[in-house]
């Protein structure tokens, strides 16, 4: 039995799950009165103390490494890392918007995924149950502008992620939107997808793990003039 600890720090309110094997043990909502850097090693803590876990006991740690919060995803993959490294656990860092795909139900055939970019953007992607039923990316993942995203649905076509809690107002007529229990990204799917790479004899090397921003941040563009200053 192979114990996980899950974290996703994508958004404002992060979270982080138990799981041993492919069952879910336990999966806690960070507070987002809080910074990420102030709650999320407190909250690993007592999570792990109420179920009797200890440190050294975790044997796989999985982390969403974006993309999503440039603060948010430096935070979780560096406690990630630490982690892995004092407690000699292996390491696997996930897509969050495959995490997100994850998490959809099983009458959920196609799937198109989005995150907040901000500038008016979105990080897009689309997924699909293969003949496993299992969610796999169709693509690459993209940045889009949330005008021209929105122009892009067809009626049928079903969507999640974040952002859409203020979107769906604006989605065409026939779009469904999953239900809000489906629509963030969280260490469950983080754990599950984490658990499928492991069986499979994939890990990541603690040393080489960064974050997939998918674009620099607006500091390194305003440096390389892509942002005018």
């Amino acid at each position: 039995m192979t114990r996980i600890l899950a974290i996703e720090t994508v958004g404002r309110t992060g979270s982080i799950a138990l799981a041993e094997n492919e069952r879910l043990v336990v999966q806690h909502v960070l507070s987002s009165e809080q910074r990420m850097t102030q709650n999320l090693a407190p909250g690993i803590r007592d999570l792990l103390a109420a179920n009797g876990w200890q440190p050294g006991e975790v044997e796989l740690v999985a982390v969403a490494i974006g993309p999503g919060s440039f603060t948010g995803l430096r935070c979780g993959v560096t406690t990630a890392k630490v982690l892995a490294y004092a407690t000699g656990a292996d390491v696997v860092g996930i897509d969050a918007l495959a995490a997100l795909a994850q998490q959809a139900p099983e009458d959920c055939q196609q799937l198109a995924t989005v995150l907040d970019a901000q500038r008016k953007q979105l990080f897009a992607a689309t997924h699909g149950r293969d003949e496993d039923g299992l969610m796999q990316l169709r693509g690459a993942t993209e940045i889009v502008d949330a005008e021209a995203w929105l122009a892009s649905l067809k009626p049928g076509q079903v969507v999640a992620g974040p952002v859409l809690d203020k979107l769906k107002p604006r989605l065409p007529e026939g779009v469904v939107a999953l239900p809000k229990q489906y629509r963030h990204p969280r260490a469950a799917g983080v754990a599950a997808l984490a658990w499928r790479r492991y069986q499979a004899g994939q890990r990541d090397d603690v040393w080489q793990l960064v974050p997939d921003y998918v674009r620099p941040s607006a500091a390194e563009e305003k440096r390389s003039g892509a942002i005018p200053g």
